[in-house]
């Protein structure tokens, strides 16, 4: 877990995509959603998330996860949309008693209200070099490309369907190149 830095977000270049640039962000946030709910704690950092999924707001572990590949891709948008995002579930999570939706209208509310964002739920962000998925598959209209993961599982008998034909998808070939995770087409 990494503690919050008091540094002044304005300390940073344009483009920066350091750790303290990050959490000085995330400081920003709490800040800004302090002057509404002064009793909000303050989450855990971690820059430990992987894969397509730029943040994650972990209530177990009491926090914040951010994925630094995501982060230094487009450490500018990543600051303005992502971290404002997780932070509005940190906030909904600890203020909105009960079950809420994770991106429902107490969420959508604080994105709009605290962080002056509009409530996307996803991103925008080239996930390749965050999620290689070095396995090719084909169906009758596209190639689909597979993580270790999802070709393990098909190995062992799952199924995939393609959803735009509806054909079940056969391994065509592992496709990676001397850049580790870069795919090459075939």
């Amino acid at each position: 877990m990494t503690d919050l830095l008091s540094n002044d977000i304005d300390d940073f270049p344009h483009g920066d995509a350091s750790q303290a640039r990050l959490l000085a962000h995330v400081e920003q946030c709490l800040r800004k959603a302090r002057r509404h709910y002064p009793n909000l704690p303050a989450p855990g950092v971690w820059c430990d998330l992987r894969g397509r999924s730029a943040g994650q707001a972990h209530y177990g572990r009491g926090g914040l996860r951010f994925n630094m590949t995501l982060y230094g891709d487009q450490p500018d948008a990543f600051l303005t949309e992502v971290v404002p995002h997780e932070m509005a579930h940190w906030v909904v999570h600890h203020v909105y008693p009960g079950r809420v939706r994770p991106h429902g209208v107490q969420w959508q509310q604080v994105m709009i209200r605290i962080f002056d964002r509009a409530p996307s739920v996803t991103h925008r962000f080239d996930t390749s070099r965050a999620s290689p998925a070095p396995y090719r598959y084909l169906c009758g209209c596209r190639s689909h490309y597979f993580t270790r993961r999802r070709y393990n599982n098909e190995r062992r008998g799952s199924r995939y369907r393609c959803r735009h034909c509806g054909e079940t998808l056969r391994l065509e070939g592992i496709t990676v190149d001397q850049n580790p995770g870069r795919l090459v087409e075939q």
